[in-house]
């Protein structure tokens, strides 16, 4: 990539607020010579969200609500790119650094076989220490860099559910993908997960995805329980589905996990410096709904059935 190259960031959004405004400005002063051009792909904001992005000289696609698709919304998004690679970034994540950018395009830059690259999230500074516990765990906010794939088929199924997984982490809330490799694989018309089945497919193609965590974003949640749990059976469904994964398999293994769970909920919340009543009951309930959404999840996977109204995510 040549000094002044333009990149393409995709962002979906919809009533992005202060944080979009952030990530806007983030974007404005990354260093590398690299020019970006935002096309958002927006499914009907009303606080201002759009009029920001146009101030901002971004190109802005409208969608019903009713119709967006994390896969296919993307797509449409992508089509309107014409550069070599494109950043996807959810409205809510906010690069850390003014070298984010760059290095996120580093891995693709320097091996064509790179399909796609992933940057480690790093959660809010007034994050819950429950969230903060949990996004700990996640294989994208770990220090070291890897590179995975490619994957053949036989290798694929004779790996454990959990290593396959594991393979094909790749995570659409900060990404780069290259768009000729795209154009030849678009993220599928799905409810959730586009990115780890985008990633699997790549890989089945003979390339590669590399986690590169010298690009941060700051990233983090403190969703309801009753969110969690709809968006943890949806994305257990696709876990499942994608790579045969059942974290909870059985009525025993959801006891076991809820047991588990509450204990050390509540000494994390037990922790925070206010709002502990309100932290304690969250705990409590996400010591449930996390569990209860993988179990479900899978389970409706493997029956072909659903078993609970799951909203989109």
């Amino acid at each position: 990539m040549t000094p002044r190259s333009r990149i393409s960031i995709v962002i979906p959004t919809r009533n992005g607020g202060r944080t979009l405004e952030r990530l806007l400005d983030a974007i404005a002063v990354q260093e590398g010579g690299i020019v970006p051009e935002i096309i958002a792909i927006d499914s009907g904001s009303t606080d201002g969200t759009v009029d920001l992005l146009r101030t901002r000289g971004a190109t802005v696609l409208q969608v019903d609500p009713r119709c967006f698709n994390h896969g296919v919304s993307r797509n449409e998004a992508l089509s309107r790119a014409s550069t070599e690679f494109a950043v996807l970034i959810v409205q809510d994540a906010v690069p850390a650094s003014r070298h984010w950018l760059r290095a996120l395009v580093q891995p693709l830059l320097e091996d064509e076989m790179v399909a796609g690259s992933f940057a480690r999230q790093q959660p809010w500074p007034d994050a819950s220490r429950l969230t903060v516990h949990h996004l700990a765990q996640w294989r994208g906010t770990q220090l070291e860099p890897r590179v995975t794939g490619p994957l053949t088929a036989d290798v694929f199924a004779a790996m454990p559910p959990s290593d396959r997984h594991l393979a094909c982490v790749f995570d659409n809330v900060c990404s780069c993908v290259r768009l000729s490799v795209w154009r030849n694989r678009p993220f599928r018309n799905t409810r959730i997960a586009e990115d780890l089945e985008w990633a699997l497919e790549v890989m089945f193609g003979g390339f590669r995805i590399a986690y590169t965590p010298a690009a941060v974003v700051w990233h983090s949640h403190e969703r309801s329980a009753a969110y969690e749990l709809r968006r943890t059976y949806l994305v257990h469904q696709r876990l499942q589905s994608l790579f045969g994964l059942s974290t909870v398999p059985s009525i025993g293994a959801l006891i076991r996990a809820v047991g588990s769970n509450v204990p050390l909920h509540m000494r994390a919340a037990a922790r925070e410096r206010c709002g502990r009543p309100r932290a304690l009951a969250r705990a409590a309930a996400l010591a449930v709904a996390w569990p209860l959404g993988q179990y479900l999840g899978a389970k409706a996977a493997r029956e072909g059935r659903e078993l609970m109204q799951a909203m989109d995510v």
